[in-house]
């Protein structure tokens, strides 16, 4: 975005970044103390303009158009106050932030997260990656890094943030298609009987955990598939085994592994006791994200093309797959399959809910503003012609019932 001063009015040239936004949602990424009333009235009079000519809000803008914004809009009633943009973090948070980076792209900033760090704060929840972004953002002009996916607390791994607003929507994009490959390792309790395989069992939220714990449900369950492989296995005591999920369910690999019978070492929540191993194994959770591979937006030049990182074992993990007698050489966390399947009939049905739900939040308004426009009483017609001296039919004598009302049933068995 390249604004161009015009004595009061503001004039924007459309970047790289805002190429295909619609114009209502660039206001909220570039003006965001302009409130939507606002940006509507101005469309609806014609002082919002680009490239000269008049616009809706949900109209789409390229990149290279000139956006004529008229002055004021910031102390209007109906806009809201900014928040503070960036927060300020100790240099300890700052440099555990930059500690965990192991690659950077203009579009992407990648860490290996450590297990126990949150991806997302809670309730409950203070300390988080989330919290940490503001250590990437140097000056005014760098947009706060976006979260596009998450990982578990205890999980480990490759974590994908995005630097800008329109490398967020793309990666975003990416992950809901399913072009982005993520391969995790974890330990399991046991050895499954089969080599490699595909779990599929749909996933929902389990009663009365209040969302916490996820659980297979075959009715009402939403789709849910895993690709596993056994790299190696430690007699019939424990296996080192490659997960790739095919959809993106919360908690979706613990549930899996756990419901065929071998939960991932140090997952209490889903395997119970039976989940932690005995000796020098440790009682963390052995699940990590070893490996991302997505397409990335062009920003810039020479830029774009596929994202391919790696990310190094937590301590502990490294520990229990020495002790285990097990040879991190022996795989480099390939994807199980050239692409992602095809999404069954019941995951398009689920994604066009998804999609018929987004719209129907998008349009709550206007159709709040007709329903309380069809609500308004409506004067009755006045009757024409004859029919408004044609009295009425007087109502039925008490004594006699009308001929064509139903008579009761007489008393007494059938015969």
């Amino acid at each position: 975005m390249t604004e161009t001063p015009t004595d009061n009015v503001r004039q924007f040239t459309v970047g790289e970044d805002d190429d295909g936004i619609r114009l209502d949602r660039w206001f909220k990424r570039n003006l965001p103390q302009i409130g939507f009333a606002t940006v509507s009235r101005w469309a609806r009079t014609g002082q919002i303009r680009v490239d000269g000519k008049r616009v809706k809000p949900e109209d789409r803008l390229e990149q290279g158009q000139v956006l004529r914004v008229p002055p004021g809009g910031e102390d209007a009633p109906a806009a809201k106050k900014a928040a503070p943009r960036v927060r300020t973090l100790s240099p300890e948070q700052i440099a555990e932030a930059r500690d965990m980076v192991i690659r950077k792209t203009p579009s992407a900033i990648v860490l290996n997260k450590p297990p126990g760090l949150a991806t997302q704060g809670g309730s409950k929840t203070t300390k988080h990656v989330d919290g940490l972004l503001d250590a990437f953002v140097t000056d005014e002009k760098t947009p706060r890094p976006r979260l596009v996916h998450r990982l578990d607390k205890d999980t480990s791994g490759v974590l994908l943030i995005a630097r800008t607003p329109g490398a967020a929507a793309s990666f975003s994009k990416r992950f809901a298609s399913r072009s982005a490959r993520k391969v995790y390792w974890a330990l399991v309790v046991g050895v499954p009987k089969l080599s490699e395989g595909v779990i599929d069992a749909p996933l929902a939220k389990q009663p009365g955990t209040g969302g916490e714990k996820m659980h297979i449900d075959e009715e009402n369950g939403a789709a849910a598939k895993t690709r596993y492989r056994v790299v190696e296995r430690a007699g019939q005591r424990a296996a080192w085994v490659e997960l790739e999920p095919l959809t993106g369910r919360t908690h979706q690999l613990r549930v899996h592994m756990a419901a065929i019978g071998h939960p991932i070492v140090g997952d209490g929540k889903y395997g119970g006791p039976d989940s932690f191993l005995t000796g020098a194994v440790s009682r963390k959770m052995h699940l990590h994200a070893r490996r991302l591979i997505i397409s990335e937006p062009k920003v810039g030049e020479g830029t774009g093309g596929k994202l391919d990182v790696t990310a190094e074992l937590p301590p502990h993990f490294a520990m229990s797959m020495e002790v285990l007698g097990f040879d991190q050489g022996l795989s480099d966390a390939s994807p199980m399959g050239d692409e992602a399947p095809e999404r069954s009939a019941e995951e398009k049905k689920q994604a066009a809910r998804r999609h018929f739900k987004q719209a129907r939040k998008e349009s709550r308004s206007p159709r709040r503003a007709r329903g309380a426009e069809a609500a308004k009483p409506k004067p009755k017609p006045k009757p024409k012609g004859k029919a408004a001296s044609k009295p009425a039919k007087p109502a039925p004598k008490a004594g006699k019932p009308p001929a064509n009302r139903a008579r009761p049933a007489p008393k007494g068995p059938r015969r």
